[in-house]
């Protein structure tokens, strides 16, 4: 478990050098394998129409992450502009803007998420393929790091490998301590051996 501790730790450094990396101008056709987490810098205009995801942040409570169209030079995409509060209306000037950002493909869908509530306009997970076809953009999500100009009530939320799990770290500790119950049981049970041979 420890090595295994050892290459997971590896990999999450991988990931942020590769989200903290030099942006790129957007890839005509990325895919996950080869571009998840690729920084990427476009500039373009925002659309009127957003989907607003339900999400809780720590310290600040429930709200919504603002995915919105965002029409460049020969392509619409989807730019996820931050977390905005739950009793705050979101501020969406519909603004030429530049956005530095990573691309990325969040695995956020499973049995229990429910479907989005389309008459609230509230969704439960990020899905780029649903969200596309929604907002009629192509299939490509930029989660925003940095919007210029910026807005005062939207707060970006970057990415980072924080929100990644390395549960090889609770393994270890839990093997080093079933380790060393087995040590101590098996040092009793010798030691009463010895001493009922004796």
């Amino acid at each position: 478990q420890v090595q295994r501790l050892a290459w997971k730790e590896g990999i999450l450094a991988e990931i942020d050098a590769k989200i903290s990396g030099t942006p790129t101008t957007l890839p005509l056709s990325p895919r996950e394998g080869a571009y998840k987490y690729q920084p990427v810098e476009v500039s373009g205009r925002f659309l009127e129409t957003r989907i607003r995801v339900l999400v809780s942040q720590k310290l600040i409570g429930a709200g919504y992450r603002i995915i919105q169209p965002f029409q460049t030079d020969d392509r619409v995409i989807l730019v996820d502009r931050g977390f905005v509060k739950i009793d705050q209306t979101e501020d969406l000037r519909n603004d030429t803007a530049t956005v530095l950002g990573n691309l990325h493909w969040p695995d956020e869908v499973d049995e229990y998420t429910p479907e989005p509530d389309l008459t609230r306009d509230i969704w439960f997970a990020r899905n780029v393929p649903a969200l596309a076809k929604a907002l009629n953009t192509d299939p490509v999500l930029v989660i925003a790091r940095e919007i210029t100009p910026s807005s005062e009530k939207v707060s970006p939320i970057p990415i980072s490998s924080s929100g990644i799990p390395n549960d090889h770290l609770q393994y270890a500790i839990t093997w080093f301590s079933l380790a060393a119950v087995w040590a101590g049981m098996s040092g009793l049970f010798l030691f009463g051996t010895r001493r009922r041979k004796s």
